[in-house]
């Protein structure tokens, strides 16, 4: 038995740290954390509208905390205008933090 293994249970090294804490370390240290979320955001976004709301929109970014949509559909674009601050609360949600406080549909 090696001698990192105690009772068949995992014991980590003193100062070691799980690769999700190196990269938010490493995010952290280069100022990338916004970035990484705004990415996150506008990856999320067919998971969150669904296919058929994700097929039906253009170009997605992220511009000083507002999220610019473009909708192809205008009935469609009135209908998620009606519902705003559920998608930024959905968005933000997903992500973690506050990314978005606004979005607007082109």
């Amino acid at each position: 038995m090696s001698k990192f293994y105690k009772n068949k249970e995992y014991t980590r090294r003193t100062g070691s740290s799980t690769l999700q804490e190196t990269i938010k370390e490493l995010l952290d240290f280069y100022k990338l954390t916004p970035k990484f979320n705004e990415t996150q955001a506008i990856n999320s976004w067919e998971k969150i509208m669904g296919k058929p709301i994700a097929q039906r929109t253009g170009r997605l970014y992220i511009k000083n905390k507002v999220l610019y949509v473009e909708i192809t559909s205008p009935p469609l674009k009135h209908q998620l205008a009606m519902g705003k601050s559920k998608i930024i609360a959905l968005l933000n949600e997903e992500v973690g933090s506050e990314v978005i406080e606004e979005v607007v549909f082109m």
